[in-house]
């Protein structure tokens, strides 16, 4: 399974934005793995889960959950390795992923690829930010994509952001708080703006 995911399934991340790679689903992957572990649950299933989990991004960032378990459902691969109960409840965690979602995970499997999918690292999300403003809106002035990024930022990870964590005490806490207070100080941040909107 896990060779046929790495032959057929990551490489489908180098036509995505650079937000959304390789190094994205490498980073997911291993942390739904790790958490897998420490809940005792299937980790062949989080490993597919997490390969799959923004595989939609083909068909737009806006319904690209919804389309990755639809992909999820129709790769008929998948059923050399899993019972069509455990593909479904796949194609429901790769649903249930995105930050914004309106409802939380309806499976363990759904919360950790959520959690492993918002691994904080404040850098990281600084210059993703700065990448996908960079690659979707050319046309805005710098002046603009700083906006644009902090803006963004506030309204994923501030304090009354939309964000959530699904695993109290997670390493992912501590970073969020970490990022918080990066995105409270102005020197900082413009700093790190313009580190990597020159990149």
């Amino acid at each position: 399974m896990q060779a046929y995911v790495e032959k057929s399934v990551i490489p489908r991340y180098d036509g995505f934005d650079q937000a959304h790679r390789r190094e994205h689903v490498s980073m997911v992957i291993d942390q739904s793995l790790e958490l897998a572990g420490k809940l005792g649950v299937d980790k062949d299933m989080a490993f597919a889960i997490a390969a799959y989990h923004d595989t939609g991004l083909c068909e737009g960032r806006e319904i690209h959950h919804l389309v990755a378990g639809r992909i999820i459902r129709e790769d008929a691969a998948l059923r050399q390795w899993f019972t069509e109960e455990q593909i479904e409840t796949m194609a429901q965690a790769a649903e249930d992923h995105r930050a914004s979602s309106g409802h939380p995970p309806r499976s363990i499997y759904g919360r950790i690829v959520a959690e492993a999918d918002r691994f904080i690292d404040p850098e990281t999300i600084v210059r993703r930010t700065v990448q996908f403003g960079l690659e979707h809106y050319p046309e805005m002035s710098p002046e603009e994509h700083y906006a644009r990024m902090s803006q963004h930022l506030h309204e994923k990870y501030g304090r009354d952001g939309y964000l959530k964590l699904w695993f109290e005490n997670s390493p992912n806490a501590a970073r969020l708080e970490l990022l918080r207070e990066m995105m409270e100080d102005e020197a900082r941040m413009k700093e790190l703006f313009e580190k990597y909107y020159t990149d």
